[in-house]
C-alpha cells in the first residue's frame, strides 16, 4: 500500500505544471525610460521621462533579452508608447504608456504677424516652456526666423514653425544675376536674369543674353551656382 501512495505521488507531480519564471516589470519600465532618453539626445533643453506602471495583474514569461520599440512615425516625446517585445525563449509583446518633457526656450510672435511681411528682431519673443507640447518644426534659433516672412497671419504668442515661414529671397524675377559655372577641369561666370524667385539653396532657372535657359541653386549675393 505504501509503494502505490508513493507511485501515485510521482505521478501527480508529474502531472503538475512546470513553473516559470515571470519578468521583472520593473525591468521593462527601465528599457523604456533608456529608450525614450536615447531617442531625446538630439532634443534641446531639458529632458524629463515618466514612464506609466504596467497592469499588475499581467504576468509575462521571463525574457533573456526584451527590445524596445516604438511605431514608425510615432514621436518619442509628448504624450507617448513604447513598446516591449520578446522574441526567445518566450514570444510577447507589452506597451507602455508615457510623458517626455522637454523644457527649452523657443521662438514666439512679439506681436501680430502679417503674412508675407518680413520678420524683424522686435517681431518675436523667446518663449521658454514644454516644446514637447508643440506642433513638429518649432524654431528655436531667433536666427532662422528673422528675415523670414510668415506664411499666414499669425498672432501674438503664437510659437513660430519652419513650416509656416518663408526664407528670404536671395534671387528675385528680373534680377541680373552672376551665373557660376564648374565642372572637372574648368570653372566660368556669366550674367542672365533670373526667371524666378528662390531662398538660399533652392533651383532657380536663368536665362543667358543668348536665349538658353539654365537652372541652379541660389546663393546669396546673387549667385546661381550651375554643375555640369
Amino acid at each position: 500500500m505504501a509503494s502505490m501512495k508513493f507511485l501515485l505521488t510521482l505521478l501527480l507531480a508529474s502531472l503538475a505544471p512546470i513553473a516559470t519564471a515571470a519578468q521583472d516589470s520593473e525591468q521593462l519600465r527601465q528599457l523604456a525610460d533608456a529608450y525614450l532618453h536615447q531617442q531625446a539626445a538630439g532634443l534641446p533643453g531639458a529632458v524629463t521621462v515618466t514612464v506609466g506602471k504596467l497592469d499588475p495583474k499581467m504576468v509575462l514569461a521571463d525574457c533573456a533579452a526584451p527590445q524596445a520599440f516604438q511605431a514608425p512615425g510615432a514621436r518619442p516625446w509628448g504624450k507617448t508608447t513604447v513598446g516591449v517585445r520578446c522574441a526567445t525563449p518566450n514570444n510577447w509583446t507589452v506597451y507602455i504608456q508615457a510623458q517626455v518633457a522637454v523644457v527649452a526656450e523657443y521662438v514666439a510672435a512679439a506681436v501680430p504677424l502679417v503674412q508675407g511681411k518680413p520678420i524683424g528682431p522686435g517681431d518675436i519673443a523667446i518663449i521658454k516652456g514644454d516644446i514637447a507640447t508643440l506642433p513638429n518644426g518649432v524654431i528655436t534659433d531667433p536666427s532662422q526666423a528673422i528675415g523670414t516672412s510668415p506664411t499666414v497671419s499669425l498672432p501674438a504668442g503664437a510659437p513660430l514653425r519652419s513650416d509656416t515661414l518663408k526664407a528670404k529671397a536671395v534671387v528675385q524675377q528680373g534680377q541680373l544675376v552672376r551665373v557660376v559655372s564648374s565642372g572637372p577641369g574648368f570653372q566660368v561666370s556669366a550674367e542672365a536674369r533670373a526667371i524666378g524667385n528662390a531662398s538660399a539653396g533652392q533651383v532657380v532657372q536663368v536665362r543667358t543674353p543668348a536665349g538658353a535657359i539654365l537652372s541652379g541653386v541660389a546663393k546669396a549675393g546673387g549667385l546661381v551656382e550651375v554643375v555640369f
